[in-house]
Protein backbone atom coordinates (compact mmCIF):
# COMPACT_ATOMS: atom_id res chain seq x y z
CA UNK A 1 0.00 0.00 0.00
CA UNK A 2 1.13 3.63 -0.67
CA UNK A 3 -0.10 6.72 1.28
CA UNK A 4 0.10 10.24 0.13
CA UNK A 5 -0.94 13.05 2.78
CA UNK A 6 -2.06 16.69 2.41
CA UNK A 7 -3.38 18.75 5.25
CA UNK A 8 -5.09 22.07 4.87
CA UNK A 9 -6.54 24.90 7.78
CA UNK A 10 -10.03 25.69 6.64
CA UNK A 11 -11.54 28.83 7.75
CA UNK A 12 -14.47 27.19 8.92
CA UNK A 13 -15.55 24.99 12.35
CA UNK A 14 -15.22 22.13 12.81
CA UNK A 15 -18.76 21.12 13.61
CA UNK A 16 -19.93 22.54 9.99
CA UNK A 17 -17.09 20.66 8.57
CA UNK A 18 -17.77 17.78 10.13
CA UNK A 19 -21.35 17.94 9.50
CA UNK A 20 -20.38 18.64 5.90
CA UNK A 21 -18.03 15.64 5.46
CA UNK A 22 -19.97 13.15 7.69
CA UNK A 23 -23.40 14.12 7.23
CA UNK A 24 -24.32 16.08 4.14
CA UNK A 25 -21.78 15.31 1.94
CA UNK A 26 -24.43 13.61 -0.57
CA UNK A 27 -25.98 16.51 -0.75
CA UNK A 28 -23.11 19.10 -0.36
CA UNK A 29 -21.11 17.62 -3.33
CA UNK A 30 -23.05 18.90 -6.19
CA UNK A 31 -24.08 21.91 -4.48
CA UNK A 32 -20.72 23.08 -3.64
CA UNK A 33 -18.56 21.88 -6.89
CA UNK A 34 -21.09 21.27 -9.42
CA UNK A 35 -18.16 21.22 -12.24
CA UNK A 36 -16.33 18.24 -10.19
CA UNK A 37 -19.47 16.21 -8.94
CA UNK A 38 -22.54 16.94 -10.86
CA UNK A 39 -25.63 13.97 -8.77
CA UNK A 40 -24.39 12.25 -5.92
CA UNK A 41 -27.00 9.52 -4.45
CA UNK A 42 -26.72 7.39 -1.55
CA UNK A 43 -27.35 3.46 -3.21
CA UNK A 44 -27.67 1.93 0.34
CA UNK A 45 -27.22 2.51 4.34
CA UNK A 46 -28.08 5.18 6.70
CA UNK A 47 -24.90 7.34 6.43
CA UNK A 48 -22.98 5.68 8.95
CA UNK A 49 -20.65 2.85 8.28
CA UNK A 50 -20.93 0.59 5.23
CA UNK A 51 -23.24 3.68 3.52
CA UNK A 52 -22.91 3.52 -0.13
CA UNK A 53 -22.50 6.55 -2.18
CA UNK A 54 -22.30 6.76 -6.43
CA UNK A 55 -20.58 10.02 -7.55
CA UNK A 56 -21.14 11.28 -11.12
CA UNK A 57 -18.47 13.54 -11.97
CA UNK A 58 -18.78 16.94 -13.88
CA UNK A 59 -16.57 18.28 -16.41
CA UNK A 60 -13.98 18.96 -14.57
CA UNK A 61 -13.21 15.71 -14.03
CA UNK A 62 -11.69 14.29 -17.37
CA UNK A 63 -10.77 10.68 -16.60
CA UNK A 64 -13.61 9.56 -14.31
CA UNK A 65 -17.50 9.24 -15.38
CA UNK A 66 -18.46 7.86 -11.71
CA UNK A 67 -17.29 5.95 -9.15
CA UNK A 68 -19.21 4.11 -6.03
CA UNK A 69 -17.51 5.02 -2.59
CA UNK A 70 -18.42 3.27 0.68
CA UNK A 71 -17.61 4.30 4.12
CA UNK A 72 -15.21 2.29 5.31
CA UNK A 73 -14.20 4.30 8.65
CA UNK A 74 -16.38 6.71 10.34
CA UNK A 75 -15.45 7.89 14.17
CA UNK A 76 -17.55 10.96 15.22
CA UNK A 77 -15.30 11.48 18.58
CA UNK A 78 -12.11 11.61 16.48
CA UNK A 79 -13.87 13.66 13.26
CA UNK A 80 -12.57 10.84 11.00
CA UNK A 81 -14.14 9.62 8.20
CA UNK A 82 -12.91 7.27 5.13
CA UNK A 83 -14.30 6.16 1.87
CA UNK A 84 -12.92 3.62 -0.16
CA UNK A 85 -13.84 3.36 -3.87
CA UNK A 86 -15.41 -0.03 -4.58
CA UNK A 87 -16.62 -0.13 -8.31
CA UNK A 88 -15.48 2.22 -11.18
CA UNK A 89 -13.71 5.60 -11.39
CA UNK A 90 -9.99 5.14 -10.02
CA UNK A 91 -10.68 1.12 -10.10
CA UNK A 92 -10.80 1.44 -13.86
CA UNK A 93 -6.98 2.93 -13.97
CA UNK A 94 -5.31 0.70 -13.31
CA UNK A 95 -5.96 1.20 -9.12
CA UNK A 96 -6.89 -2.10 -6.80
CA UNK A 97 -7.26 0.14 -3.77
CA UNK A 98 -8.20 3.45 -3.14
CA UNK A 99 -9.26 5.08 -0.01
CA UNK A 100 -9.44 8.47 1.03
CA UNK A 101 -10.00 9.60 4.68
CA UNK A 102 -10.35 12.96 6.33
CA UNK A 103 -9.49 13.91 9.52
CA UNK A 104 -10.65 17.08 11.17
CA UNK A 105 -8.99 18.54 14.27
CA UNK A 106 -10.18 21.90 15.82
CA UNK A 107 -8.22 24.76 15.80
CA UNK A 108 -10.46 27.38 16.75
CA UNK A 109 -14.16 28.00 16.80
CA UNK A 110 -13.90 29.03 13.15
CA UNK A 111 -10.97 27.03 12.33
CA UNK A 112 -10.68 23.46 11.40
CA UNK A 113 -6.97 21.63 10.53
CA UNK A 114 -7.73 18.55 8.18
CA UNK A 115 -5.28 15.78 7.71
CA UNK A 116 -6.48 14.59 3.96
CA UNK A 117 -4.59 10.48 3.30
CA UNK A 118 -5.01 8.33 0.35
CA UNK A 119 -4.10 5.11 0.26
CA UNK A 120 -3.95 3.09 -2.63
CA UNK A 121 -2.64 -0.15 -4.79
CA UNK A 122 -2.10 0.61 -8.06
CA UNK A 123 -0.56 -2.04 -10.89
CA UNK A 124 1.17 1.11 -12.76
CA UNK A 125 4.27 2.82 -10.99
CA UNK A 126 3.85 6.00 -11.86
CA UNK A 127 0.29 8.07 -11.44
CA UNK A 128 -0.86 11.29 -10.79
CA UNK A 129 -4.04 10.54 -9.61
CA UNK A 130 -3.47 10.23 -5.72
CA UNK A 131 -2.40 13.53 -6.01
CA UNK A 132 -4.94 14.68 -8.15
CA UNK A 133 -7.33 13.00 -5.39
CA UNK A 134 -5.21 15.18 -2.42
CA UNK A 135 -5.89 18.38 -4.75
CA UNK A 136 -9.42 17.84 -5.19
CA UNK A 137 -9.83 17.36 -1.70
CA UNK A 138 -7.99 20.29 -0.59
CA UNK A 139 -9.96 22.59 -3.24
CA UNK A 140 -12.86 21.07 -2.15
CA UNK A 141 -12.73 22.14 1.58
CA UNK A 142 -11.53 25.70 0.11
CA UNK A 143 -14.98 25.63 -1.98
CA UNK A 144 -16.90 24.34 1.74
CA UNK A 145 -15.39 27.74 3.61
CA UNK A 146 -16.09 30.18 0.39
CA UNK A 147 -19.90 28.53 0.41
CA UNK A 148 -20.03 29.01 4.45
CA UNK A 149 -18.85 32.41 4.34
CA UNK A 150 -20.86 33.64 1.76
CA UNK A 151 -23.84 32.00 2.56
CA UNK A 152 -23.67 31.64 6.44
CA UNK A 153 -24.59 28.30 6.84
CA UNK A 154 -24.59 24.61 4.80
CA UNK A 155 -28.16 24.35 6.24
CA UNK A 156 -29.74 25.75 2.57
CA UNK A 157 -28.12 23.69 0.00
CA UNK A 158 -30.46 24.62 -2.11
Amino acid sequence: MKELKAQAKVGVGIKILWGTLAKDLCFALPKIIPNSVKEAQILEGDGGIGTVFLFKFGSDVKKLSDQKEKIVELDESLHLIALQVIEGGHLNHGFTSYKTSFQLSAITDSETLVDVIVVYETEAEATLMPSQTTNSALAFLKCVETYVLNQGSLTNLD
